[in-house]
């Protein structure tokens, strides 16, 4: 399997107030990405280089209650004190060319197939039917592309580039048995402590450390 980086996704506890608090942080604008109808929420995205991006996501208030749990844990008590803060580090998301073995080979319940779309796009993302996160986000939700360009590709670049994710665990080396069985243990830097999910990155601000 070819296993990549896809995106990497911060909360926010409205879009608006996320988007400039993040500006002040990245010294850029996230633009304005699109809605999510099955699951009420919106975004803002942009490229940070080739077949990736970087998302900013929100409970959308003018939706109407979903059926079903949010996604990324955005029900969740714990984060919506986080994200009453600051944006935070929600998780990140590898891009698979068989989400289908990965689901079947994975030695954690990495949640259901889902079938999305946001306008013209389609995916099939795993999302956990309780909304949760895998490890509070360390493990990343898997996606698959529907054929053509990758969305990166018509996404605004301003110049953000992802160095490096930090996965934080109290005990690495189960993680990273995990990640092995994944094939995507070369994807991330796993250290020992609290656990918690940082990104590094380069923006006109300088290195940023979002987490």
């Amino acid at each position: 399997m070819a296993n990549s980086i896809d995106h990497f996704t911060l909360g926010a506890s409205d879009l608006a107030s996320g988007t400039d608090a993040l500006k002040q942080t990245i010294g850029v604008e996230i633009p304005q990405g699109g809605k999510h109808p099955l699951m009420s929420t919106h975004n803002g995205i942009m490229a940070t280089g080739e077949g990736q991006f970087m998302e900013l996501i929100a409970i959308d208030p003018d939706a109407p209650q979903p059926d079903r749990i949010r996604w990324f844990s955005l029900d969740e008590a714990r984060t919506i004190d986080r994200l009453a803060i600051r944006p935070r580090a929600l998780c990140w998301v590898v891009n698979t060319d068989d989400l289908d073995k990965t689901v079947a080979n994975s030695p954690v319940d990495l949640g259901e197939i889902v079938n999305m779309s946001r306008g013209d796009r389609t995916w099939r993302l795993t999302i956990p039917k309780d909304g949760s996160l895998p490890e509070q986000g360390l493990i990343p939700a898997f996606i698959e592309w529907s054929p053509g360009p990758h969305p990166s590709t018509v996404q605004q670049d301003l110049g953000i580039r992802l160095n490096e994710i930090t996965l934080t665990h109290p005990d690495p080396a189960k993680l990273q048995a995990i990640f092995e069985a994944l094939e995507i243990d070369h994807l991330a830097t796993i250290t020992e402590g609290e656990t918690a999910l940082s990104f590094d990155v380069n923006t006109p601000n300088g290195r940023v450390v979002l987490d």
